[in-house]
């Protein structure tokens, strides 16, 4: 099957509501599509492939339409399934436990907390090439809108946008993520697919990656020592919200913290 348009996946998807929470799903169609470095992109890392991208087979599933909010972690929390992340008392820009934040992306969680929640909502995390799949949603450009970004399109660092914090471009201005859907959605009908909240992958990280799942392996190695994260943050630049950008973080914080970190879940079609 080729390369599916952005027409026909803004056709082909559907919503339906299952799991716990009731939490609202898109149905991303199988096929075909072009996964790496933009046509015209010449700020490509070498592990994002070839320019033009490597067609790569993703089957359909399902995929959360915002990322997990602080309320939606916080009900698993209360249902014994999942551990409270670093909250908002051990550092301002963790969300969980924030006044006023129950509908900002859950941040601050390690790779096991995320999967944890997802695996709680009869799921798990996406497949490194069905969120670059579901994030492009037919485009074949730097981002789903076209070669540039800006804090008209997503939440980030745009080098200009400033809002209530001084001097601050972080966010948008605001220093911190924002409530989901704040922006537009893409053509399927997902939001926050870049900025806000970069997401977990399921996938261990490896710099050929896009080689692997285009010969049909989309799990990727079975080991490693970082994990992917996609779709940049909000106070990340306008190079890494691109559609190919390839992030990586160690699975367990430490003494880090992930501020810049959430995700969403993915289903496998029945």
């Amino acid at each position: 099957m080729k390369g599916i348009s952005a027409g026909m996946l803004l056709a082909t998807a559907v919503m339906v509501t299952t799991g716990s929470q009731a939490a609202e799903k898109v149905a991303v169609p199988g096929g075909s599509f072009k996964m790496g470095c933009s046509v015209g992109d010449d700020l490509c890392d070498k592990d994002e492939g070839v320019e033009g991208g490597t067609e790569v087979l993703v089957p359909a599933f399902h995929i959360d339409k915002y990322e997990v909010s602080v309320a939606e972690y916080e009900a698993c929390i209360a249902a014994g399934k999942c551990q409270r992340p670093k909250d908002h008392q051990r550092n301002k820009y963790c969300n969980v436990g924030a006044q006023g934040r129950d509908d900002h992306p859950a941040n601050c969680v390690d790779w096991q907390q995320a999967l944890d929640y997802c695996q709680w909502q009869g799921g798990r995390l996406p497949y490194e090439a069905e969120w670059e799949k579901a994030a492009r949603a037919g485009s074949e450009t730097r981002y789903p809108w076209g070669q540039a970004v800006s804090c008209k399109n997503a939440i980030l660092d745009d080098g200009t946008t400033m809002g209530s914090v001084p001097n601050e471009p972080d966010g948008c201005g605001e220093d911190r993520t924002w409530p989901r859907g704040s922006r537009q959605a893409n053509a399927l009908g997902l939001y926050d697919m870049h900025g806000n909240a970069g997401e977990w992958m399921m996938n261990w990280y490896a710099r050929d990656g896009i080689a692997r799942y285009a010969s049909g392996n989309l799990k990727g190695p079975e080991n490693g020592r970082q994990r992917l994260v996609r779709g940049g943050s909000w106070d990340e630049n306008v190079a890494n919200l691109r559609s190919s950008f390839r992030n990586v973080k160690p699975p367990v914080s430490g003494r880090s913290i992930y501020g810049s970190i959430g995700f969403r879940c993915a289903y496998d079609s029945q």
